[in-house]
């Protein structure tokens, strides 16, 4: 039996190619469904924005406390006025005359002009170093000088025991022992000056520069041969008995 329709319109042949056709635009379609995405037209805000509030803001001025500008410099100094002069004074020329002699000029001799030498002034020696002690009454005949050191430290000792009144430590109401500091000068004369003193109450003081006021002028002492001041002291030492 032969068959009735065109070999060439069976469509059997070509099922496979429309299965996948209808294939590929079912999975499009799904993927366009999957992507497509709707929005809730409510929750938009289609409104116009009015521009007109902003620029009714009143924006605050800040003020700037600026420090004055700095005083201007002052203006430099004006230039000094140069004087040109013109050199017309005449200037005159001073003459140096000549030093030398003239043969014929007699020439004045110059006596020899005698140099006088100043004596440097010894300052006051203490009476331990002084080279040449000073000389008491009584005392010349020792030649060595420390010989005359202990003679008239042993002359100043007994006037001095001898016119001390000690009978006043006990009117002044002292006890014990008393002592008393006198120092003076024996100066390029020979003269006592320059007492002072050192005691418990005043009236030993006065008693005692009145009894050294009673040494005798001696012979001055001397220091490199010239006559000097002597440094002296003197510690003079009571006991008032009870």
């Amino acid at each position: 039996m032969e068959p009735k329709k065109n070999p060439k319109a069976d469509l059997r042949k070509r099922s496979m190619l429309f299965f996948q056709i209808g294939l590929i635009l079912v999975l499009f379609f799904a993927w366009r469904a999957i992507e497509h995405k709707t929005y809730d037209r409510s929750g938009i805000d289609i409104g116009t924005l009015d521009l007109d509030d902003e620029d009714d803001e009143e924006i605050p001025i800040t003020e700037l406390n600026t420090p004055p500008p700095p005083p201007p410099p002052p203006p430099p100094p004006a230039p000094e006025i140069i004087e040109v002069v013109e050199d017309e004074e005449e200037i005159e020329e001073t003459i140096i005359e000549s030093t030398e002699t003239d043969a014929d000029e007699e020439i004045v001799e110059v006596e020899e002009v005698e140099v006088v030498e100043e004596e440097e002034e010894i300052a006051d020696v203490p009476f331990a170093v002084i080279e040449n002690v000073p000389i008491f009454p009584g005392c010349e005949s020792k030649t060595n000088n420390n010989d005359r050191k202990k003679c008239m430290s042993e002359k100043v000792s007994k006037l001095v025991n001898r016119k001390f009144n000690t009978e006043l430590g006990a009117d002044l109401g002292l006890q014990g022992v008393n002592r008393i500091f006198v120092s003076f000068k024996i100066d390029k004369k020979g003269n006592i000056v320059n007492i002072r003193s050192r005691a418990p109450h005043p009236r030993l003081e006065q008693e005692a520069e009145r009894v050294i006021k009673l040494l005798p002028k001696m012979t001055p002492g001397k220091q490199r041969g010239q006559p000097v001041g002597v440094l002296y002291s003197l510690p003079i030492t009571f006991k008032v008995e009870d």
